[in-house]
């Protein structure tokens, strides 16, 4: 490797906080069995807040943020990796208390990394990145509680952010008859080549006034959204349906009641993507490289980048700008 490489530096000195591209170092890298070339990262609602002084995500600066990586292995101390092995790296502390993937280089422990399951290249595994890992996860979810076809309408909300978009488009690869919810109302004609069936405003789904119980109308539901939106839904999931909730883009407090869990046996389902088990995250990612691989894995992507346009994209996924995702590349393959 090179003596210096460029990395996105956050940095906070007193009042100051900086967004930049700077030279670092191996030295400067944290500890880890690990040495990638990375190749591509991704752009994520937690890398948006890592980039501003108040997002409670960066304990310590400077920082390199960046919560998903794909490249090539560079050095390994771990006889699992090898010189010239292809891995995917997300979640666990990589860019929230261990620098990330914003850099050409990374230095990642060995038990946070997945090699790449044959069927995705390096570009396409972070294509999907964590949201689509994410997703993954929830539509897995889902099954393990017998949520079938059969069983009617699968509701994904939020529908054009990362997380949306993939589960749209898993659920619907798997027969799922699948409304997509979306606050953009220009965005029906993507959510629909993505599979979705059916696209509504998000209105529909929470339109101010929460109710206890509403007319039964989803088998399930996909939601990184949470909050009051999560809590209109739940009332609204038929007798014995589940709900995978990932986000909470729209809050962190639920206020629901008992009445969807005890009344209509409705499951509501926490997906992790950061610390779930490392045989479920090698099971989720050969899923995602062959049954939930899309067929057109280029229609999700919103822009690819460089590292120089970073600060001006990051911000975007805070306004609700975002449709689907935009990738980092870094080197080549």
């Amino acid at each position: 490797m090179t003596n210096q490489f460029n990395a996105l530096v956050v940095d906070q000195q007193e009042e100051q906080f900086s967004v930049s591209v700077q030279k670092l170092t191996a030295d400067d890298l944290p500890k880890g069995e690990v040495l990638i070339k990375v190749c591509y990262s991704g752009v994520n609602y937690k890398d948006s807040l890592a980039a501003i002084p108040d997002g409670n995500i960066v304990t310590s600066y400077p920082f390199v943020p960046g919560i998903d990586l794909a490249g090539i292995v560079i050095s390994s101390e771990d006889s699992r990796f090898k010189k010239g092995d292809k891995v995917i790296a997300t979640s666990y502390g990589i860019g929230v208390s261990h620098f990330g993937g914003y850099s050409d280089f990374a230095r990642i422990p060995a038990d946070w990394i997945v090699p790449l399951p044959e069927g995705l290249t390096l570009k396409e595994a972070m294509i999907i990145g964590t949201a689509g890992f994410t997703a993954a996860l929830s539509v897995q979810r889902l099954e393990e509680n017998h949520v079938t076809p059969e069983k009617g309408k699968v509701l994904v909300t939020g529908a054009t952010g990362g997380v949306g978009s993939f589960a749209v488009s898993i659920l619907a690869s798997g027969g799922y008859e699948v409304e997509a919810s979306t606050g953009k109302e220009d965005e029906s004609d993507y959510l629909k080549h993505l599979g979705a069936k059916t696209v509504i405003h998000r209105d529909e789904v929470y339109n101010g006034t929460l109710k206890a119980l509403q007319k039964q109308k989803w088998a399930a539901a996909v939601d990184p959204v949470g909050g009051e939106p999560l809590a209109a839904l739940l009332s609204q999931i038929q007798y014995g349906g589940s709900v995978a909730v990932s986000g909470l883009t729209a809050g962190t407090k639920l206020p629901a009641t008992v009445f969807p869990f005890i009344l209509r046996g409705v499951n509501l389902l926490g997906i992790d993507s950061v610390f779930c088990p490392m045989e479920t995250r090698q099971k989720t990612w050969r899923r995602l490289a062959e049954d939930f691989k899309p067929t057109d894995l280029e229609a999700f992507i919103q822009n690819e980048i460089t590292l120089e346009q970073l600060p001006d994209i990051l911000p975007t996924l805070l306004k609700g700008e975002a449709r689907g995702r935009t990738i980092v590349k870094l080197n080549e393959e």
